[in-house]
């Protein structure tokens, strides 16, 4: 586990810089773990997609929402209100819906058990608040999404798919949302001394976060 002790949680730009770069890290990590899209099998490309919907549809929303709650700044509060606005103004769970549909990838029942106890835990570790891990973990996400988009685009394309709205769209914005998420953690890092204890693990929700990302690169269920 990562720590951090409280008394360098100050608007240290030398320390917002080494949590972007440990994320980027294991963004990149992450998306290494995933299979050659050339050598999945129709079914294996499927599950991939239907199983990242199932993570992504119905509780990115929500994990946001989450991080709107946690923070105190008004800087944060305001970027993540951008972020959720785009995200509810253009539905982007319905550009999902039509991208797994389109790409015969729409999660099933056997999908959904897959990820279900690793997405549990990232329900839960969101619903405790804490905002500068929770900011960790949603730009570390942000990135995340942002580097995988020509792998599912890629995937879905080999199922016979033209209808690329949700990955054109997320290969773009997602980079804008990932800097402001990173400006947003350094106005809450600026006047979060008093919400740590002596080791807070900045990194726990990324951690988790991770771990159901592999879920979705290899079902746990086969």
């Amino acid at each position: 586990m990562a720590t951090i002790s409280s008394d360098v949680l100050s608007l240290n730009g030398s320390t917002t810089k080494s949590i972007q770069e440990h994320v980027e890290c294991v963004a990149d990590d992450v998306l290494a773990s995933f299979p050659n899209v050339e050598q999945l099998t129709a079914e294996e490309r499927r599950g991939i997609i239907a199983r990242y919907t199932a993570v992504l549809e119905g509780n990115f929303i929500y994990w946001m929402t989450g991080a709107l709650l946690s923070v105190h700044s008004e800087e944060a509060r305001t970027k993540i209100l951008e972020n959720l606005y785009e995200e509810v103004r253009d539905c982007h769970p319905g550009m999902l819906r039509r991208f797994a549909l389109a790409a015969h990838a729409l999660p099933t029942d056997t999908d959904a058990t897959a990820v279900y106890r690793n997405l549990s835990n990232v329900r839960l570790f969101i619903g405790r608040l804490s905002p500068v891990p929770v900011l960790v973990m949603m730009a570390f996400f942000e990135g995340w999404i942002q580097r995988f988009m020509a792998y599912l685009a890629e995937a879905a394309r080999r199922q016979g798919s033209t209808e690329m709205e949700y990955t054109d769209v997320h290969g773009v914005c997602d980079i804008t949302h990932t800097q402001e998420l990173f400006r947003a953690l350094e106005a809450e890092m600026a006047i979060a001394h008093d919400s740590f204890g002596p080791a807070t693990d900045l990194f726990e929700g990324v951690d988790l976060l991770q771990t159901l990302i592999r879920d979705i690169a290899a079902n746990p269920e086969s």
